[in-house]
């Protein structure tokens, strides 16, 4: 199961649950077995249905589920599968209730009647863990335990797909709970604190953070962070985006992120490049707030920052090479144009044009000058093929971050050669970068484009690109 960073989440859990105490009359012997074995789970069984029953007043409720948390926190990972495989086989919906809230719906007369019967149908259909789980949003640091069990539900799912009602439920909830209204923007700066900070250096997702100097290049004069909150989670970032501020579009990821290279004067910047955007919470996947994310930024620091006239990221391009693998292995006979291929042929041993394309890519092609000329123009039109054309099971992009810009209204601006050299890097995407400009005016049209049509919005360098490409692909016959 892939690690939850939680931050000491656990202990301070423990810390601050540990004075919400349970009655004696509520409370049993002994704690759960750490790995939860059959005999336990009849007594987890207990204190879920103790907690849906919600005897007594406000400060039981609190303490039951209090202890119901303290008891999921002291199990190992296979402690926590059979927890959470309970909670998805036993407490979901009631098949009775639901029978007899339909057959009271049928039978139901006047309209004051079906309206109550409405009602209780509604009631029924809702999950009693649904209802569970909504109980430790009363607790403290409740909605976090909440996002975090969800994480470890979804890398549990992938071996136990009878836990994905559970996941289900909990994105439901937090669906309402996570909506961008209820969400607080705020700039991270190096005086923000220290916890804070450390976070950061281990959410970020795209371009890691090796040192605390790394960091405080990044929170610069000329940078600007920026990350949403949730009221319930203060310091718990949920997403944050990094931004440079520069004269020109940025094509390699490489001076940006080098600790060493001197701050600009933002106030000469022209272009704010968004160069990273981490999602921190791994329970919250499928809850988008990205798009919503940018366009505050862009707000933001149009208002701090009047000079600023170009709005663009560069981004990772993280399916390309698998996407490249694949097609290379099955022997598409559209990928390298015939003069292009001669001059690999010329570095390698083969003559065939698709062997010559593996060969190369199979070679440490990315520290050799003739192999780096003679793949430039391939693989930077069959990279603009791959963003622009190809296309996934939902009929859009088959990139994941060229779906998320796209719809978000941004253009495929331009493909950059080498824009990251990092291991990374060249494995994912051979080393290019793209920019998507959000170019202000067109960003309502382009999103209704995607969303509606499925059309990409493309500059002028990617549809020179995709030109070379249809020709290609002509003469190969497709």
């Amino acid at each position: 199961m892939g690690e939850v960073k939680s931050f000491g989440l656990v202990d301070r859990l423990r810390a601050a649950w540990r004075d919400i105490k349970v009655s004696a009359k509520e409370r049993r012997e002994g704690d759960l077995h750490p790995d939860l074995p059959e005999d336990d789970a009849g007594r987890l069984r207990e204190q879920i249905t103790d907690c849906l029953e919600a005897r007594g007043g406000e400060v039981s409720a609190r303490s039951r589920s209090a202890d119901l948390g303290r008891a999921y926190l002291g199990l190992t990972t296979e402690g926590r599968g059979r927890f959470l495989a309970v909670l998805a086989d036993e407490f979901g919906t009631d098949d009775a209730e639901v029978e007899a809230a339909v057959a009271a719906l049928g039978e139901a007369d006047g309209a004051r009647e079906r309206l109550a019967a409405e009602a209780s149908l509604r009631d029924a259909l809702i999950p009693r863990r649904r209802k569970l789980f909504t109980q430790f949003t009363g607790l403290p640091n409740g909605v976090k335990f909440l996002v975090d069990m969800r994480a470890e539900v979804l890398a549990l799912a992938r071996e136990n797909p009878g836990l994905k009602p559970v996941a289900d439920d909990l994105e439901y909830l937090f669906s309402n709970w996570f909506d961008v209204g209820f969400l607080d923007l705020t700039r991270i700066t190096w005086q923000s604190p220290a916890a804070l900070l450390e976070r950061l250096i281990a959410y970020e997702a795209v371009h890691a953070i090796h040192s605390w100097d790394a960091l405080k290049k990044r929170l610069a004069d000329d940078r600007r962070c920026f990350a949403f909150f949730h009221p319930r989670m203060p310091d718990e970032p949920l997403i944050f985006v990094e931004v440079a501020l520069l004269e020109g579009m940025a094509g390699e990821v490489g001076p940006l992120i080098d600790e060493t290279a001197p701050a600009g004067d933002p106030r000469e910047a022209d272009t704010a490049i968004f160069y990273s955007i981490s999602n921190a919470q791994a329970g919250l996947a499928g809850i988008s707030f990205g798009n919503f994310l940018i366009k505050r930024v862009v707000d933001e620091l149009a208002r701090e920052f009047r000079g600023l006239k170009t709005f663009a990221t560069l981004s990772p391009i993280p399916g390309f090479r698998a996407w490249l693998d694949a097609k290379i292995e099955a022997g598409d006979s559209d990928l390298i144009e015939v003069a292009d291929a001669r001059r690999l042929i010329e570095l390698t041993v083969t003559e065939n044009p698709i062997a010559v394309l593996r060969a190369a890519l199979e070679a440490n092609w990315s520290t050799n000058d003739l192999f780096k000329a003679a793949l430039k123009e391939p693989l930077t039109g069959l990279c603009a093929r791959y963003l622009a054309l190809e296309r996934g099971p939902s009929g859009r992009a088959l990139d994941p971050v060229a779906r998320f810009h796209l719809r978000n209204g941004a253009q495929i601006e331009r493909i950059n050669w080498m824009g990251d050299t990092s291991e990374k890097g060249l494995t994912q995407s051979a080393g290019l970068m793209v920019n998507y400009n959000y170019r202000l005016a067109q960003i309502e049209e382009n999103h209704e484009d995607y969303v509606g049509e499925g059309k990409v919005a493309i500059g002028p360098q990617v549809k020179s690109l995709l030109g070379a490409q249809a020709k290609l692909r002509k003469a190969s016959g497709e």
